[in-house]
């Protein structure tokens, strides 16, 4: 449990994320986030994403599948999330914040989807892009640009590949890598990690101080997609929405590895509920 210092701390640091909730709203007052990726044998992803935004506090997701026809009816343990296929999702007009990428493919499909999503991030929408996403990106740079609007999130591979160097040379000094994701890309980075560097289009950086070697499984970057997303599609502002964002990520695998749960085996799926308990935690002052 968060003490109470430890709360006023946080609520100078996250004013937006630890405020109280108006007794007068409904899910629209929380926004909705629409999420893009999964092609065929990676439906885990989105719904990973997509089960994580819900519980960080957004008030709608719907999931758009990469895909011909819709993988699944219903998600058993998360019925709340909205399934839908990519192809008509990204022509929805309602959605607060986007997601795109997590389980995405690097199929021709792919790209036209990313590329598609120029339309929204050209009139200012928020825009997360993960995973192959990222991919996708550092082959086509020429033709996606993206804006302070945007957020990429890649780990060291992701970003050696995006700024064309080794690992190495990425993991050599991650502070000025962020920075330089940042420059070129014209965007926010958060290069993922032991102590993720967070960088602002004009240059400034934050180094998070939550997390642990448990974050080191598949699926845990899907849900730090979802929790980000779903803070901006609340309409929390994007910076301090990508800042709490990685905090609450890495915080909650330090509350659960706290619990002997983890850090070795500890699973992405869990998470979510533990994102979810912090954030009420932040409220109850």
């Amino acid at each position: 449990m968060l003490t109470q210092a430890e709360k006023d701390l946080l609520a100078q640091r996250f004013p937006y994320l630890t405020a109280v909730r108006p007794e007068e709203s409904n899910k629209g007052t929380f926004g909705t986030l629409g999420i893009i990726g999964s092609a065929p044998q990676m439906n885990g992803a989105c719904v990973l994403a997509g089960s994580a935004a819900l519980k960080t506090g957004c008030g709608k997701v719907i999931i758009g599948f990469n895909q011909n026809k819709l993988p699944l009816a219903i998600v058993e343990n998360a019925p709340e999330l909205i399934l839908n296929i990519a192809n008509e999702l990204i022509n929805n007009k309602h959605i607060t914040a986007w997601v795109i990428g997590c389980g995405l493919g690097m199929q021709l499909a792919a790209v036209i989807l990313i590329k598609n999503m120029l339309q929204y991030i050209n009139n200012g929408a928020k825009v997360l892009i993960d995973a192959d996403g990222l991919n996708i990106l550092s082959i086509q740079a020429e033709t996606i640009k993206l804006t302070e609007n945007c957020i990429i999130t890649p780990h060291p591979k992701e970003a050696s590949r995006l700024l064309a160097c080794s690992v190495e040379k990425i993991q050599q000094n991650r502070v000025e890598s962020a920075i330089k994701l940042a420059k070129i890309y014209h965007c926010w980075v958060v290069l993922k990690g032991h102590a993720t560097v967070i960088a602002a289009p004009n240059g400034k950086t934050w180094v998070n101080e939550t997390g642990n070697s448990g974050l080191a499984t598949a699926g845990s970057g899907d849900v730090l997609s979802g929790i980000i997303g779903s803070l901006l599609a609340q309409n929390i502002p994007l910076s301090e929405a990508v800042r709490a964002g990685v905090w609450l990520h890495g915080k909650a695998a330090d509350d659960l590895v706290s619990q002997g749960i983890g850090p070795i085996g500890l699973t992405a799926h869990e998470l979510i509920n533990a994102v979810r308990m912090l954030r009420n935690q932040l409220i109850s002052r």
